[in-house]
């Protein structure tokens, strides 16, 4: 059985999550920190999360542990049988997670864990939301799901990120810079979150927020 290591406040971890409750494959949850620890650093190479065990060991970075997931438990796939569309899912995944993601994840720190951004911080990363949401937004279909009429590996990266982007924005700069670039995004958040399977993350995600909150 796969066992998943990290934390519900992490869009990544709930990324994994996500795709192991959709595809329905059995499995347990460790809460786990980031750690520099030997023992951590044995079965995350970074000491980050979320990793995975499998049968063959351990696996970490969300991506690989995501397509290792789609190619091990063919059932319920959530990347397309045309190649072409498949490769159209890996392109839109790493726009959001380069582009978009990893440039606001340097605003978490002040919203999270009261570390202020400098103003010339929050200058240029505005800067960098606004082309890679706008280039998002080019990528995105909303027809009615992230990239036409199925439910992808695309819809699985989308949610837990746009959430997490927007949510951060709004309180750094007063204005949810995905709702701004993205006509239409709202609708398509409510219609990912109608899935048991988000609204059970999406519980779990509040629950931990509300206990991380607490102790601050």
């Amino acid at each position: 059985m796969i066992t998943l290591y990290g934390f519900a406040i992490s869009n990544y971890y709930n990324k994994i999550k996500f795709a192991l409750m959709e595809k329905n494959i059995a499995f347990l949850e460790e809460f786990t920190a980031p750690s520099q620890s030997d023992e951590l650093l044995a079965k995350s190479p970074l000491g980050k999360i979320p990793f995975i065990k499998t049968d063959d060991g351990y696996l970490s970075e969300s991506q690989a542990i995501l397509e290792y997931l789609e190619d091990n438990f063919p059932a319920h796939p959530l990347y397309p049988a045309d190649a072409y569309q498949r490769a159209k899912t890996r392109e839109f995944i790493q726009h959001i997670e380069l582009n978009v993601e990893l440039i606001a994840r340097r605003l978490y720190g002040e919203v999270l864990f009261n570390n202020p951004a400098s103003d010339e911080t929050k200058t240029e990363v505005k800067a960098k939301l606004d082309t890679g949401l706008k280039g998002l937004a080019k990528l995105l279909k909303l027809a009615p799901f992230a990239l036409g009429s199925e439910f992808t590996a695309a819809d699985i990266v989308a949610w837990p990120h746009l959430q997490l982007v927007g949510f951060v924005t709004e309180k750094i700069y007063g204005a949810n810079l995905v709702v701004q670039h993205i006509p239409g995004i709202e609708d398509y958040i409510k219609l990912i979150e109608s899935r048991p399977q988000a609204q059970q993350v999406s519980n779990d995600r509040a629950t931990a927020l509300a206990a991380f909150f607490s102790k601050k």
